[in-house]
């Protein structure tokens, strides 16, 4: 099979927090294997191994790379492992070739989402043979999880250990609920894919096959993929009210006093715009003049 990724966070789908620099929004390299149900490389509502962990949260693959390893030598459920190389922005593909064998036909990945505390994207235990035939084509859209090892709500959170560790759950619009969550879009029922993974079954010797994905770049697909890109809004979000200043005003007369807030959030792709910034009230002159 050839595989596939491509990545789709965008500004555009995804505007709360997006990482510009230091460093900017991108993927890292893609980490998988073929295997039996022996094995499993992560599991939704699962804790994740040491390896898988490392991965996660600062994209080292060594350990995870030696769990693979151990579980094909002890149980001879990994038939093959394969990886592709990283992305270096939000929006953009990598490919691979991974072979599957009859005894061997589930694949697992793990893609890391750079920058972020503990976040990943990747599939679990997928079949490519069903009903005793090899699918021809299987293509799957992404979203975020998280790997439960790190509390972090936000992409450059500082490292802040989950402990006692938690398990993997999928990140979505509304849970974690809390409004610093940089996937915390309320409006929404649920996140756009932030990225999306194809498998196709090749006919020949994979050494002698030339990959779709050349005949893709060729064509732009960051062109063709921005036609269909979802536009999320962000709604304004503003800082709660400063303190009343002090009265001012001539003597015998109404004063006036003001209080500020400022912008946390600006709107973006059509979100609800930002209040005003700045209140007066009339009142008893402090000090008179």
């Amino acid at each position: 099979y050839s595989i596939t990724f491509i990545g789709k966070w965008s500004q555009t789908a995804f505007p709360k927090q997006y990482p510009l620099f230091r460093p900017p929004a991108q993927w890292s390299s893609l980490l998988g294997a073929a295997h039996s149900s022996d094995y499993s490389m992560w599991r939704k509502n699962e804790y994740v191994s040491n390896g898988l962990r490392d991965f996660a949260e600062r994209g080292e693959a060594w350990a995870l790379m030696k769990e693979i390893e151990a579980a094909g030598e002890k149980l001879q459920s990994v038939h093959a492992v394969f990886s592709a190389p990283a992305i270096p922005s939000g929006t953009g593909q990598t490919s691979t070739e991974l072979e599957v064998h009859p005894r061997h036909s589930l694949v697992s990945f793990v893609v890391r989402i750079v920058p972020s505390p503990d976040w990943f994207v990747g599939i679990d235990s997928l079949d490519l043979c069903e009903g005793g035939r090899w699918k021809e084509q299987v293509v799957l859209d992404l979203y975020p999880h998280d790997a439960g090892t790190d509390s972090g709500f936000t992409f450059s959170s500082p490292n802040f250990a989950t402990i006692p560790q938690d398990t993997v759950t999928e990140i979505t619009a509304s849970s974690p609920s809390h409004p610093a969550n940089s996937f915390y879009y309320p409006r929404l029922k649920s996140l756009p894919p932030i990225a999306k993974v194809t498998f196709v079954r090749l006919q020949q010797s994979p050494r002698a096959f030339a990959p779709p994905s050349l005949d893709l770049a060729s064509r732009g697909n960051e062109i063709v993929d921005s036609l269909s890109v979802p536009e999320t809004p962000l709604d304004c979000e503003v800082s709660l009210w400063s303190s009343w200043g002090l009265c001012g005003g001539p003597c015998g007369k109404l004063g006036a006093k003001s209080r500020t807030r400022y912008v946390r959030v600006q709107p973006a792709n059509n979100g609800t715009p930002c209040p005003e910034l700045e209140e007066e009230a009339e009142c008893a002159p402090d000090n008179c003049v």
